[in-house]
This record gives C-alpha cells, structure tokens and sequence, in this order.
C-alpha cells in the first residue's frame, strides 16, 4: 500500500475513533437555548393567558412577551460532541451541570422548586400590578412550607396563616423569624394561627377569619445546623387577598422570571390605556410585591428569542444589562429596568415614539 494512502486511511480512522470517543465520553455540562416566547395578552394553548373576572376589562394591542429558557433535562448527560457543538453555536449556552441543577437535585425536585418559584411570581405579578393601579390588596403571614422531618411537622401546615408568635401579633414573614429566633434551641414557641381550611373557606366566603377559626399551636426550636440559631423548621411567606379573580394559565414554564411581564399584562388589561400602542415589546424578570424587578439567568437566550419572534423593544432587568449589551441581537432595544414605574414609563415612551428617551443597557 502506498505511504500517501496508508496515511490517509489511518487519518481517517484516528478521526472515526475520535468522534466515535466523542460521542461516548459523558461531561458535566447542561445546554440553554432558546425557549418559547407567549404574549401575556394574548392566548396560549386556546386559552387567555391571562383571565380576570368580576372586574371590568379592556381591549389590549400589540405584545408584551415573556421569555423562557429551554434547558436540558437533570438527568441528561451531554456528550463531548454535543458540548463542543453547543460551545461553537451562536444561539446556545454550554454551562456547568450544576449551574442549573445544584446540589444534585433529582429532575422531580427541580420541577417541584421551579413550580414553586413560578406560583410566588403570579401572586407577586398581581399584588405589584394592583400596587400600580391603586387597587388595595389584603395581605396575611402564612406558612409557605414545612421542613420535612423538622420540629413543625404534623404540627404546622403549609397554608395555615400565622397570626402571632407567642401572642405577639405578626404583619410580616420577617417579623415570624425573629420573634422565633429570641428562644433558645429546646424552648418552646406558641403559635396562633388560622388552620389553612379554615382560611380558605373564609375567603371563598368573602369575609375574614374570625377569633373562633384560630387556635394555638406550641412547637419546641432546635439548633440550626449552620449558625446555631433557634428554629421551628418552617418558610413564613406572605399570603394575599384580592378584590377580584386574577387567573395566570401557562403550561410547562417554571420559575420566577416572567413576573415582571405578567404584572404588565394584568395592568393592560386593567386600564382603558393601550400600554404598547400596538408596539411589540418583550422583557423578562422577577418582581417582588413592592414592584421591584430581579435579575434572571439565560438572559441572552431570552433575547435571541424575543428578537426571532418579532419583537423591537426588550425590558431588561438593570442587573442583567452589562451581559445582555455585550451581544445584542439587532434590531432589538434593550431598556434598563429596575421597578414596575420604570416599566411603565418605558412603555410610555414607547407607545409616543419617544424612544430616544429610554433608558437603554450599555455594556460594562
């Protein structure tokens, strides 16, 4: 055989071996792309994104799209191949399994927690959009999670609201923690609270709880494995009572990071005004009660996909603007947003044309 050929063949078949180890060898790396991007006033799967009933609404135009990310699953191992393709490409992100799955958490509890995360945004959603519009909004202490095995368990029950602590009156989930935390491990705390049945029929009931639907509740701390403090092995949160029905339907999202956009939706819905003008605007981020907006992760995915959906304007949490400005994609204006009062005034601006006037992310 000649020299030449007998290079060319065993050049090949190094080659063959080396994709073929490529596809073999298993690395701790996950992939974000692009995910789908809904219009929150629009519909998604044949329904409304979002329903309010009781409750006069408006005519909407144009967009106000939230953004997702679409990531490989807990248990999926990528191949080296994969990685290296996921690395080159421009509209993708190859990152450290544990960046999206710490911990080791099984694909079960990553869905439960994203879950989790996504409800708490709706309730912060409607609570900063009726914030925005005046509405009042009854708010409450309850318990948002029991530690399993922890010093509460078959004691306390996520949903029950929390009225005092040791007869002390509580107004909010921080109040719960240091009122707790005044014990020493071993001590016992008294809890007054309203069972989570019982809340739920008197809301449904449309009245309050009354002195008769609470009862006391005596749980024995224990020391924090981290710092040594009393616990009583629960998450206080805060619970909310709205005048009206306010209904979020999107299937298969998870996670925080829509609720800035939900909040606008809801407040275009809410008010005779035409938040967009017609305009295609896109944004991501979470949002607190108070209105104030968090940074988010996958940010550059979310652009690639608001921008290929069509969209011209993208409401940028302030946090994520150095890397959102790095590589934006064209055509797509990325404005600075810190609040719910920044959005709306973006929006506003949008809608007169003023767009030179925005706020817009600058790269560091």
């Amino acid at each position: 055989m000649p020299r030449r050929t007998a290079t060319m063949l065993a050049s090949t078949l190094l080659l063959i071996a080396l994709l073929c180890a490529g596809v073999l060898i298993k690395v701790p790396y996950a992939e974000m792309s692009p995910g789908p991007t809904v219009n929150t006033l629009g519909e998604h799967g044949g329904e409304p994104v979002l329903n309010i009933k009781d409750h006069k609404n408006y005519d909407t135009s144009g967009h106000l799209n939230m953004t997702t990310v679409r990531v490989t699953g807990a248990d999926y191992r990528m191949n080296l191949v994969e990685a290296v393709y996921g690395w080159l490409r421009h509209d993708s992100a190859v990152v450290p399994h544990s960046t999206l799955y710490p911990d080791n958490k099984s694909a079960q509890e990553v869905d439960e927690q994203n879950a989790e995360e996504f409800s708490a945004s709706q309730e912060s959603a409607k609570v900063a959009a009726l914030e925005e519009l005046g509405i009042p909004v009854k708010s409450r202490v309850l318990v948002s999670s029991v530690v399993k095995d922890g010093p509460s368990e078959g004691t306390l029950h996520a949903g029950d609201t929390i009225k005092a602590v040791d007869g002390r009156t509580v107004k909010d989930p921080e109040g719960v923690a240091k009122l707790v935390t005044k014990h020493e491990p071993g001590e016992k705390v008294t809890f007054t609270v309203v069972p989570a049945a019982k809340a739920k029929a008197a809301e449904k009931a449309n009245r309050q709880p009354s002195k008769s639907d609470e009862k006391n509740v005596t749980v024995t701390t224990k020391k924090a494995p981290d710092d040594g403090r009393a616990i009583v092995g629960i998450q206080p949160g805060a619970g909310h009572t709205f005048p009206f029905e306010i209904d979020i339907k999107l299937a298969d999202v998870g996670g925080p990071s829509a609720g800035l956009m939900f909040a606008l939706g809801i407040v275009d819905k809410l008010t005779p005004q035409d938040l967009t003008g017609g305009k295609f605007v896109a944004g991501t981020g979470t949002i607190d009660d108070n209105g104030k907006v968090g940074e988010i992760g996958g940010i550059q995915m979310k652009l690639v996909a608001a921008r290929d959906k069509g969209a011209e304007f993208f409401l940028t949490p302030s946090g994520n603007c150095p890397s959102a400005a790095k590589d934006k994609p064209d055509g797509l204006t990325l404005v600075k947003t810190r609040t719910m009062d920044d959005a709306m005034s973006a929006l506003k601006k949008i809608r007169s044309g003023d767009t030179d006037a925005l706020p817009q992310c600058k790269a560091d």
